[in-house]
């Protein structure tokens, strides 16, 4: 005989993963903010700025700020991993490796 599913721990544990990721993403777009100096406007301006982004429906102005958000990240220096991290896998660890505060892959 199969053991029952625990339906009620698996929603749990998918309620966890989903407030840990939202949480990730408030983290990552405050890192952004204070990357891109956003921080220093007030509130009220930063909010109506990208009100006004988010209504734009012109293709060409979201390519741009696009081409200039990416410039943005190239232009950075990249931190690196300061001290080496384990790998229990035996592989080496990537000490090098670029993290972008915007990244949102999800991989981290």
């Amino acid at each position: 005989m199969r053991k029952p599913r625990d339906y009620d721990a698996e929603l749990k544990a998918l309620e966890d993963k989903a407030r840990e990721l939202k949480t990730r993403k408030v983290q990552q777009l405050g890192e952004l903010a204070i990357a891109t100096g956003a921080d220093q406007l007030s509130t009220d301006e930063l909010a109506g700025a990208l009100v006004a982004i988010a209504e734009t429906k012109d293709d060409g102005k979201k390519e741009a700020w696009a081409k200039r958000g990416a410039m943005f990240f190239e232009s950075r220096p990249q931190r690196t991993v300061l001290a080496p991290q384990r790998n229990l896998r035996g592989a080496p660890a990537q000490s090098g490796r670029p993290q972008s505060a915007a990244s949102g892959t999800g991989s981290e």
